[in-house]
């Protein structure tokens, strides 16, 4: 668990003025934000939870939607699930999975679940849901190989296209979640396993849920559950300050000591498998350059953004994984090259100079795009202090707001650098991570990075059953990704909930952020 330390917000609430006035009219009207005010409006008489969230979204089909807004919802379930006392998967839809050789598995499902409209779960259900998943989604598609799959009664024959020991972790994956496709309206109303269904759902704004009495792992003490939207971290303190909320994702940072203050109310905090990094958009010419990608890593003020921006809620970032997981790099010498002289001295070596305050390369000045979206608060204040610190040496850094920042990066390549957020070991595992952002098929591979040898690698890792095995590979991969520079790495934030302690019971913050509104989840 981080904890907070007391160092000068006046910093934050600078630069924050200062977004807020560049940014005020910037945005559509589909991306703002939803009224606070609306999240507990509809609550029905019984036992009821408001929660507020982060992201929003204006699709709830479970094999596509990027916010995971079902599985967090708890109107889907996975086959498997992390346990995340033990970073190992764990039975969920699944009773239990086994291969010889890694390709040709065999999956006991469970045989006393329901979906929400009560009929049973089959293999064929399950089948036929895993087909639709990867028949929606190429970044699933390449996650779990699948080449085939057989279902006779509770059981499922699945054959991956290549040998793939790390396939039952994969099947953790939101997008994978089993819903009933026979239903007619998958993307407004899905119908999954999960303890609560949905009543109704308002784009972008909010889902009413109510208690699945049928759920097979014993039906919630809740009645119904509102889980509604916000993209606006002071607004989400607000709500529940005031009490229109009862939990709060992620609420702004520098209302934390207030919220402590007020009697009852509950703030936790923990380090999760989360990294803050700046994304190289490897099609663009300066950023082909290894030593302008190593003078932009050594302007990032690690601790100091740590420090200012999410008030010590959090840890620098020198590769993508955690420092206390088995397959984390030590990186050493890493601190030696940082600071605005060192990136001076490899914009040097990639031929650049100063003339007249400007990093200048044959006549051209050095002007970079960085993307960033306001649904993480932090993300756009650092993306203004790597700016501000980029144009103490003379480069020209233009921030371009963006909404959808997956959409967008897959879309375009009209950008140098972006701020992003990336779950890098949701599993437990540094198979996820590797595969989605440096595979040449990977879904989160925004950089367009396509590296022979570091491609070999994660083939390697994906071959591998040996954990001490693929610990090495991963470190291998993650020290590749460090030397050359493939991204930069910023920071491990903290994931924060703020919530009502006085009544709202059994709420956990989870590492993996995937399980938030649980059969468990009561009221006093």
């Amino acid at each position: 668990m981080f904890s907070k330390k007391s160092l000068s917000a006046w910093t934050v609430i600078a630069l924050t003025a200062g977004l807020l006035a560049a940014c005020g009219n910037s945005g559509t009207d589909s991306a703002k934000p939803a009224s606070a005010g609306s999240a507990g409006s509809s609550a029905e008489a019984g036992k009821h939870v408001s929660f507020l969230y982060n992201f929003s979204t204006d699709s709830l089909d479970p094999h596509v939607d990027s916010s995971y807004v079902p599985l967090r919802a708890g109107i889907t379930e996975t086959l498997v699930r992390l346990d995340e006392d033990n970073l190992t998967v764990a039975p969920w839809l699944a009773e239990s999975w086994d291969s010889e050789d890694g390709r040709h598995w065999t999956i006991d499902l469970r045989d006393d679940v329901t979906f929400q409209n009560g009929k049973p779960m089959t293999g064929d259900a399950v089948k036929a849901s895993l087909e639709r998943a990867l028949e929606e989604s190429p970044s699933i598609q390449n996650a779990l190989k699948i080449q085939s799959i057989e279902a006779e009664g509770d059981k499922l024959e699945i054959t991956t296209t290549q040998p793939f020991p790390e396939f039952a972790s994969e099947l953790v994956h939101p997008n994978t979640a089993i819903i009933d496709v026979s239903e007619s309206d998958i993307v407004n109303k899905p119908v999954g396993t999960g303890p609560f269904k949905l009543k109704a759902f308002t784009p972008g704004s909010k889902l009413e849920l109510d208690r699945y009495d049928g759920y097979w792992n014993g039906a919630s003490p809740l009645d119904s559950v509102t889980f509604a939207f916000n993209e606006d971290a002071n607004a989400r303190s607000l709500a529940l300050k005031s009490g229109q909320v009862d939990i709060v994702y992620r609420p702004e940072v520098e209302s934390l000591e207030s919220l402590k203050a007020i009697d009852g109310m509950t703030v936790e905090s923990t380090s999760t498998f989360r990294v803050h990094q700046l994304t190289m958009n490897m099609q663009r010419a300066p950023i082909q350059d290894p030593n302008v990608r190593r003078a932009l890593d050594a302007l990032i003020d690690r601790q100091g953004i740590v420090d200012t921006i999410l008030l010590g809620y959090g840890e620098p970032a020198i590769g993508p994984f955690l420092p206390s997981l088995p397959f984390a790099p030590k990186y050493e010498h890493a601190a030696a090259d940082s600071g605005p002289e060192a990136a001076v001295k490899h914009l040097e070596a990639a031929g650049y100079k100063p003339e007249n305050g400007v990093m200048t390369k044959d006549g051209s000045p050095l002007k970079l795009t960085l993307l960033t979206y306001s649904s993480r608060a932090d993300l756009p204040l650092i993306a203004q202090v790597f700016q501000s610190d980029a144009k103490k040496i003379g480069i020209e850094v233009e921030i371009r707001q963006i909404d959808t920042p997956e959409e967008y990066m897959a879309s375009n390549r009209d950008w140098d650098i972006a701020t992003y957020s990336n779950l890098t070991a949701p599993r437990g595992d540094a198979g996820y991570y590797l595969n989605a952002t440096y595979h040449p098929t990977g879904s989160l591979n925004f950089s367009g990075s396509e590296d022979p040898k570091l491609t070999a690698i994660i083939d390697e890792l994906n071959r591998t059953v040996a954990p001490e095995k693929r610990a090495k590979l991963a470190e291998q991969a993650a020290n590749y990704v460090h030397d050359n520079v493939l991204n930069a790495f910023v920071l491990h934030p903290a994931t924060i909930v703020a919530y009502n302690g006085k009544k709202v019971k059994n709420w956990v913050t989870t590492r993996s952020e995937y399980y938030m509104i649980t059969n468990k989840l009561d009221v006093m």
